[in-house]
């Protein structure tokens, strides 16, 4: 009879907790009185609470959840970067965390000085990183775009780039927090083709997602854990079910507790065709909900991309609590190559990010002219503009 392979890594009752301030008590009196009270000024948050389970060599292990479930706290734990509270973690190999891409990343700073930068974050010399260099740029596609300063690259852009260099780092154990696919479509594929040559190489990956249909794919095994504890561990099959079937019934219990709002959302623009140098201006209005702040969110999508995206969340006066809210938006065309373009128009409630209206093509324009020394990737230096 076969043994059992030795557990590559190793957790038993991790226990992991922060204290949340509840207020400033940076004065003396203010202590006493706490004291006095019994006030703590802090509540505790356990997002890890008796977590045991076992990772082998080779397995591609998948780590599903909710939102606020713990899962990237648990990854993080593993990496190392937090200590628990309570339990054990054993580590029995070298390990990669693939979970802050773009870590260090400088935006005033050009493509290929970044490189360098965050290489060396990652531990790789000078050297190494001139060895590797060619390699990261043609993994990213990023070559006509390394001189350039990287607050002119796209988020997509910018996270190609931290992934490539990313990928350089050789380890036992790689840990990964949705990083499975980043990018346009034909990027993905990239990111799919990596990923599926790390797991005939029997690699140990350690993997945190929202994606089923990927755990399905590369995993072997996979854990569903919510509200800090695990609920299952068993095939990637029976877990990904059970996290889908329950999202399902978390979706229809919202719906009847959640009341029906109406924004009347409309959406106008300058006009339907375009030239690469000119401007598209989109008029916005949509009615506000009295005691409900809320937010507008706007994109430019292309097959399903988004090439430019803006919200007005963090601008206080252009988010009226009551009334009707009117905003003009204009963005430059002149980064954007020919073809059909998609605006997508957004309400979402100010507090909790909830979407209350969404119209997903509220427009549609043409661009006419093509300029084949252009990359297809925008860069967001002539971004959305804004104006009440």
């Amino acid at each position: 009879m076969l043994s059992k392979p030795e557990p590559i890594i190793e957790v038993k009752n991790v226990v992991k907790s922060f204290k949340i301030p509840l207020e400033g008590s940076n004065g003396l009196k203010q202590k006493v009185i706490n004291v006095i009270k019994g006030r703590k000024g802090y509540r505790e948050f356990t997002p890890l609470n008796d977590i045991t389970f076992d990772v082998h060599k080779g397995d591609f292990f998948g780590i599903v959840g909710k939102n606020g479930s713990g899962k990237s706290t648990l990854l993080k734990t593993l990496a190392g970067i937090y200590e628990p509270v309570s339990g054990s973690v054993k580590i029995g190999g070298s390990l990669v965390p693939f979970i802050e891409l773009g870590v260090g990343f400088n935006p005033e700073l050009t493509g290929r000085e970044n490189v360098y930068l965050n290489g060396a974050l990652l531990g790789f010399s000078h050297k190494e990183i001139d060895a590797m260099y060619n390699a990261i740029v043609d993994f990213a596609e990023l070559k006509d775009f390394m001189e350039e300063r990287l607050k002119n690259y796209s988020s997509g852009m910018q996270v190609r780039l931290a992934f490539s260099i990313a990928i350089q780092a050789q380890g036992d154990i790689l840990l990964l927090d949705e990083v499975l696919a980043v990018g346009d479509a034909a990027f993905q594929q990239k990111c799919f083709d990596y990923f599926a040559k790390l797991k005939r190489d029997k690699k140990t990956i350690v993997i945190v997602t929202h994606d089923m249909a990927a755990v399905k794919r590369f995993c072997n095994r996979a854990m569903l854990i919510k509200d800090g504890v695990i609920e299952k561990i068993g095939t990637p099959n029976e877990v990904a079910d059970l996290y889908t079937e329950e999202n399902i019934e978390a979706g229809k219990s919202a719906e009847k507790d959640e009341p029906e709002y109406k924004t009347n959302l409309k959406l106008t623009i300058n006009k339907k065709r375009f030239e690469n140098a000119d401007i598209i201006r989109a008029k916005v209005q949509y009615d506000t909900i009295q005691d409900v702040p809320c937010y507008l969110n706007i994109s430019i999508v292309r097959n399903g991309i988004v090439l430019a995206d803006l919200n007005t969340r963090e601008d206080s006066s252009l988010n009226p609590v009551i009334g009707t809210a009117r905003l003009t938006f204009s963005q430059s065309l002149q980064k954007f190559n020919a073809g059909t373009y998609d605006l997508f128009i957004s309400v979402h409630r100010l507090l909790d990010d909830h979407l209350l209206e969404h119209i997903p093509r509220a427009a549609t324009f043409l661009i006419e002219g093509y300029d084949a020394s252009r990359d297809s990737a925008v860069k967001l230096d002539d971004g959305w503009k804004i104006a009440s």
